[in-house]
């Protein structure tokens, strides 16, 4: 790869990045805002466009004290959600393609109180999205439509309450979801997701010390976790019948994996 160019994100601890067309977005978590960029045709940033700021308004003082933005995800119909960690909520945005500006929408939805919004998911169809909350350690299943949801499920993810909720993916068929948990009984949650996209606990499977993200490869064979303090990613073979996970054995050794990703060809 060739660095094109740096831009400042203008927030702190810029933690997620989203591409939506012609535009990059990222999710600062301590700075609590969303930065948006446009990119040129040559693949280099603008400078920062604009930048909107999160909210506070949940019960925990010490990690909702202030806003953090968590993560941002494109839907199929033009909206981007943003994760509104410190006030138990989703954003909504609209992207103007013709004048690359993201416009906001207000509150896509709430969560319970408590639960600090983390990762976000959806389905294939674009229909059913799936947040991973890091306080709560739940996964919440909403309905979405036209950049609103509406909850429809809360299932625990983090059973030791460590407050670590962390990642979450679908396979690529949408039968099984994964949820990671970290700081005890660091690992993975294992649930089928039904017909009517509800999810159903049918595993867990521990891993090396804080798996703060994992990926699943593009055929659905095998989940990649990157245990950041493990300084290692495992690598579990899918059965694709259950959705068990199979420790191979083999790993990729290196110091504090925090982000796993697959270049498409």
């Amino acid at each position: 790869m060739r660095l094109l160019n740096t831009v400042a994100t203008d927030g702190e601890d810029p933690c997620y990045v989203e591409v939506a067309n012609r535009m990059a977005l990222t999710a600062n978590y301590s700075g609590g805002s969303l930065s948006t960029f446009v990119i040129n045709r040559d693949g280099t940033l603008s400078k920062l466009k604009t930048r909107f700021e999160g909210h506070v308004g949940g019960p925990d003082s010490s990690r909702q004290g202030q806003a953090h933005i968590h993560c941002v995800k494109k839907m199929n119909d033009g909206y981007i959600l943003a994760s509104d960690f410190s006030a138990d909520q989703l954003l909504a945005f609209r992207l103007d393609t013709a004048d690359n500006v993201l416009k906001p929408r207000g509150v896509a939805g709430r969560l319970p109180l408590d639960s600090g919004p983390r990762h976000i998911i959806t389905s294939r169809n674009g229909r059913l999205v799936y947040v991973m909350s890091e306080l709560s350690g739940a996964v919440t299943v909403f309905q979405y439509h036209a950049g609103r949801v509406k909850l429809v499920q809360s299932v625990l993810s983090d059973s030791a309450f460590a407050r670590g909720g962390a990642d979450i993916h679908l396979t690529p068929d949408g039968r099984f979801l994964y949820a990671s948990n970290r700081l005890k009984n660091d690992g993975l949650s294992i649930f089928q997701v039904l017909s009517n996209g509800k999810l159903r606990k049918v595993g867990y499977q521990r891993t090396g010390i804080h798996p703060r993200n994992f990926n699943i490869t593009p055929n659905g064979r095998y989940l990649l976790a990157a245990c950041r303090d493990s300084d290692m990613i495992q690598i579990f073979r899918i059965d694709k019948r259950s959705g068990m996970l199979e420790d191979t054995g083999r790993l990729i050794n290196l110091p504090h994996p925090v982000c796993i990703q697959f270049a498409k060809r």
